[in-house]
Parts: structure tokens; sequence; C-alpha cells
């Protein structure tokens, strides 16, 4: 198994645990929004697929392309980070299709191998953009532990708020529970990572859904951690979804 300094340096994707789903949960968890349903296809790990009317987004697509069988191709790809369980260019090379535009942080767009790069965009922490069509705000994701700040320094990897209709949904990347996390507003989907020592802990994910207040909470990327106790460290904060993720 490749150790996480591998990971970190984006060598490989994460190696899971052979108790991981083997394919696509059967039907689609889904939000409704004044333009339509939002589809949301837990992948693994910390890939997902948002399916919006025409519009797919494949965000943060690893650990192989028969994770996507049965996905309508993307139309648009969201690279948070360049850690390997985020950024797979064997998975990309397989699923990117000729035309979907990838939206990313430099980090990224300077190791994208040379057919993807022209098609891709980089956005620094707090831009704004759009990507096939829908509306992109950029949220810093980084440590703010001390000890943490080497796995993800501050200014390097990338959060996003996506829009779709009148619904906001944020995926957070690796991080903490920054100040600029805590001040985001109108979040009615959020995905936050929550395990040690990369990200948070149940604690800070409890603390930051009470300060920022999204409506649904998925725990995402959480490999060897127990989703089902931050359910009732939110209370009534928000509503707590589990999804398959392994």
């Amino acid at each position: 198994m490749l150790n996480r300094r591998a990971t970190m340096l984006g060598l490989a994707a994460l190696p899971l645990a052979a108790t991981i789903r083997p394919a696509l949960a059967a039907t689609p968890d889904s939000l409704v929004t004044s333009a339509g349903d939002v589809a949301i296809y837990p992948i693994r790990h910390a890939s997902l697929v948002l399916s919006f009317g025409a519009e797919t987004l494949y965000i943060d697509p690893a650990n192989g392309p028969a994770l996507y069988e049965g996905l309508p191709p993307p139309t648009g790809i969201l690279i948070t980070h360049g850690h390997g369980d985020h950024f797979d260019i064997a998975t990309l090379n397989a699923i990117a299709g000729d035309t979907a535009p990838i939206l990313t942080s430099e980090e990224v767009l300077a190791r994208l191998p040379g057919p993807l790069k022209p098609r891709a965009t980089a956005l620094p922490n707090g831009a704004t953009g759009e990507i096939a069509g829908l509306p992109i705000e950029v949220v810093a994701a980084y440590n703010t532990t001390e000890n943490r700040k080497r796995y993800h320094p501050e200014g390097v990897g990338n959060g996003y708020v996506i829009g779709f209709g009148d619904k906001r949904v944020y995926v957070a990347g690796d991080t903490e529970d920054t100040p600029e996390m805590r001040a985001l507003t109108g979040i009615d989907v959020a995905f936050l990572p929550m395990n040690l020592p990369y990200t948070m802990s149940l604690e800070q994910v409890a603390a930051a859904v009470a300060a920022f207040r999204p409506g649904i909470v998925y725990p995402y990327h959480y490999q060897g951690g127990d989703p089902a106790k931050l359910a009732e460290l939110v209370g009534d904060a928000a509503e707590v979804r589990l999804a398959a993720w392994y």
C-alpha cells in the first residue's frame, strides 16, 4: 500500500480498503432547486458527481474510471488540490472526454498533462467564475492547526461553492474549519472532510456547522472515522446525511 507521503506528493490515488462498495448507489440523493433537481452521487472518499439538467460536474475524480460507469460524461470537472486522492491523472485521462472544461488551482494546473491543460482554468482563493454555465465561488482550503499546516498550506487548495438555481452547494476539499468556511452564508448542502490529522475532527466539523448553518451536511473524506457520531454532535444545526463513500 502506498504511504501517505506518496499521496501527499500526488504520485497516486489513495488506496482504499476492500470494503468500498463496488458501484454507484442505485438511486442518487437529490436536491430540489428552482431550476430542477440536482442528483448527488457519492463516488468514493473525496470524489463526487453532481448532475443538473444537461450539466454533470465531476469533482476530484480519482480511483479509476470504473467508478463512473453508468454516469453521463462530465460537462465540467472541478479539482480542489494536488494530492493523489483528489488529483488522479490516470482517471482524468480516462473520463475527461474531449471538451469538458476543468476548473482548479494553480498547483494542479501546473501539473496537468498537455492535452488537458488548454481547457483548464486556475482560480485563486476568493475568486469567482463559472463552469458549464454554473456560478462558482472559490473558498480557501487549508490547515489552521500549527502541526498540521504542512499537509495543506494556506493559499494552495480550493473549496468550491456551486450555484444550482436558487441553491448553493459547498464542496470543502481538504481543510480545517477556517474563518472563510465559518463566514459562508446561504449554503444548502455542504460536503465536509473529517479525518485527522489531515483535515477536521468530528468536533471541528460540528463547530463549523454551528457557525455557518448549512441545510444539509455530508461528511466525506473520513476513511477510518465514524461519521454516524457527527449527527449527535450537530444536533438540530443541520441535517446530516450519511452516504456510501467506502
